[in-house]
């Protein structure tokens, strides 16, 4: 069993959580592509903000598989807020954590734990997306502060954020990139326009703009030009929490059209009657529940840490590959099951659909997580090779 009595625990409130906060409102936030700040800070109360941040720093002190728990539960019920608290909790609250100094931590991880200040992290540019490495913001050190210029792109929180984390170049080689901490109000520093999306309507996204942005030397994380396993490391339990968001719309899709398919009548029969609505049923139930018990054992495997570095990276580059066109295809068969009205807005499985989408993309699309997965499997028979 992954769970302990607290991880049941956890889940039971987040359960009620999200039905009691964001079940009336996921719709209208789709529609009017806003997220409520103010659930930031209900959550912070929930005591999930800082999910996996030591209590000291006002997290709750937990693991991947709690915070795995977490994004499962918010993403049955609206998505959009999963995805926001996933770029808040994971990507800026998690790493920082994990690579930040206590000077730093001290300074902003109460604020974010608390949802007094809404994180997210900044690594995506327009022109470098899957080829991450490829960003070409840069900063300079002058006298005891760092000048960034660039643009970074499609970022989670980016409209209403008021802290970042962000990957930016510090010298001539790929690799020599460093990670810095923004605060909205560093002067050369501004949110760029607002991204309209098909899916995670209700998750801002938007872009970062550094025009000779002023930041402390104190607010470099870790060493210069050392970020890059910074970035790999965190990326392992994005993927792998992200998996969660994706195996929520799923169970939520499925729920919803299996309900649907033995109120509705067609030929005088309820449609679960049908050969053809039982195989989509069962083939939804069978891949989320698959896809479910890979994404708590990649999850376990971050948090026991007794695998090595790209066995892990393996694993969670599978949970999320599985999650994300498992869930995708649950959301179109849950549509098929309703028909016509599937194709509606009356009926929450188009957006449900839609949401699923994103997950391919974002955070590492398919393609690249098949590369990941290849690769690592290669490197086991010959570790001298560059694949």
């Amino acid at each position: 069993m992954f769970f302990t009595s607290e991880h049941e625990m956890l889940q039971d409130s987040v359960r009620q959580f999200a039905n009691k906060e964001l079940a009336k409102g996921a719709a209208l936030r789709d529609e009017k592509e806003t997220l409520e700040p103010d659930l930031f800070k209900k959550m912070g109360e929930l005591g999930i903000l800082g999910i996996t941040v030591p209590t000291e720093f006002g997290g709750a002190g937990m693991d991947a598989v709690a915070a795995t728990i977490v994004m499962e539960e918010l993403g049955a019920v609206c998505a959009s807020t999963a995805l926001s608290y996933l770029a808040h909790s994971m990507l800026a609250v998690h790493n920082l954590c994990v690579n930040g100094n206590d000077a730093q931590k001290k300074k902003y991880l109460p604020k974010l734990c608390s949802g007094e200040l809404i994180g997210g992290m900044g690594m995506t540019e327009p022109g470098a997306g899957s080829d991450a490495l490829g960003m070409t913001s840069k900063a300079e050190k002058k006298d005891n502060v760092w000048i960034l210029n660039g643009t970074k792109t499609y970022i989670t929180n980016g409209p209403q954020g008021d802290f970042f984390l962000c990957y930016i170049k510090t010298g001539t080689d790929k690799k020599d990139i460093s990670t810095f901490l923004i605060e909205k109000n560093f002067k050369g520093f501004s949110a760029g326009k607002k991204i309209s999306k098909m899916g995670m309507r209700g998750s801002p996204t938007g872009e970062l703009i550094f025009e000779n942005c002023e930041v402390p030397e104190e607010n470099l994380v870790g060493k210069v030009n050392d970020s890059v396993h910074h970035m790999v490391r965190n990326l392992n339990i994005e993927r792998v929490t992200i998996a969660g968001i994706s195996n929520g719309i799923a169970r939520a899709a499925h729920e919803y059209s299996a309900k649907y398919a033995t109120e509705r009548k067609q030929f005088d029969k309820p449609l679960g009657s049908f050969q053809m609505i039982q195989k989509m049923i069962a083939d939804n139930y069978a891949q989320y529940v698959s896809s479910r018990a890979l994404c708590f054992l990649a999850a376990r495997m971050i948090d026991e840490k007794k695998e090595k570095e790209f066995k892990i990276g393996k694993m969670a580059a599978s949970a999320k590959l599985v999650a994300a066109q498992m869930a995708t295809e649950v959301g179109l068969n849950a549509i098929q099951i309703l028909g016509g009205y599937g194709y509606t807005k009356e009926y929450p499985v188009e957006r449900y659909m839609r949401d699923a989408k994103l997950i391919e993309i974002g955070a590492g699309t398919n393609e690249v997580m098949r590369m990941i997965i290849a690769k690592d499997i290669l490197r086991e028979f010959d570790s001298s090779y560059e694949w």
